[in-house]
């Protein structure tokens, strides 16, 4: 569930922060999982589990089955392995390059696959982890995403005394547009390819802005400007605090020849 994944498999994320303010993306996640018909005994892949949150919610449909949890920072990964314990399967691991000893019946992925660069990559991968007939049901940021908040952050950069001393971000997000999903999609294999944009305006807090969408630039800034900058971005978006969320709801089946 996390904002996570091979794009940002460097990130220091702070897995306890996220896991308590991280109720937009747990309330998307339940719509999301409303869209993956389960009968309970399957095997289903987290696509970038983050602190096993949403993870949870998936083993309480599968009383009979298993949940296997991949995500990239290691620190959520942890988080998740204290939270859940032996009830899941969990690993780190690099969504666009990792590989399962058996094909899965179902993936689930919410808030990730925005932070991978290669989608076709991500897509390959997830065609290979699926059996014939398994379907993938994902949602992530899409085109449009957060665009007030990118404006924010660019103009707060540009300002001293962040201009002099900032580093470009290491890792960008991805927001794709339906039809580059469902062309990248159709050329990994899949089939019943769905995909489309939802607009999600949230209200946030300064820790939601500081855990989950202004990472990749603290990173690139002294570690002594990172209180200063979340609050020059935040006076920038100003009052009340709200994001301009856009998803990208995807649908997808590999054949079942």
């Amino acid at each position: 569930m996390s904002e996570t994944a091979a794009a940002n498999a460097g990130r220091d994320w702070d897995a306890a922060s996220y896991d308590r303010i991280s109720d937009p993306q747990y309330a998307w996640a339940l719509e999301v999982l409303e869209r993956l018909p389960l009968a309970g005994d399957e095997t289903v892949l987290d696509a970038g589990c983050g602190s096993g949150r949403v993870t949870e919610l998936l083993l309480e449909r599968l009383p009979r089955g298993r949940v296997i949890g991949v995500d990239a920072s290691e620190a959520m990964i942890d988080h998740a392995r204290r939270a859940l314990g032996a009830r899941a399967i969990l690993r780190v691991g690099d969504l666009a390059r990792f590989r399962v000893d058996r094909n899965v019946d179902a993936i689930f992925s919410n808030a990730v696959l925005h932070w991978i660069a290669d989608h076709d990559a991500v897509f390959g991968a997830l065609f290979a982890a699926l059996r014939p007939g398994g379907r993938l049901v994902a949602q992530c940021g899409g085109a449009g995403n957060v665009a007030a908040l990118g404006e924010a952050t660019r103009a707060v950069l540009g300002r001293e005394p962040f201009a002099a001393q900032a580093r470009p971000p290491a890792r960008a997000w991805n927001f794709a547009t339906p039809e580059d999903t469902r062309a990248r999609l159709s050329m990994a294999g899949f089939d019943d390819v769905q995909a489309s944009l939802e607009p999600k305006r949230v209200a946030v807090g300064r820790e939601f802005l500081r855990t989950v969408n202004l990472g990749p630039h603290l990173e690139g800034l002294p570690e002594s400007l990172h209180g200063d900058f979340v609050d020059a971005v935040a006076a920038e978006l100003g009052d009340p605090l709200e994001l301009d969320y856009v998803r990208l709801n995807i649908d997808a089946r590999r054949p079942a020849r």
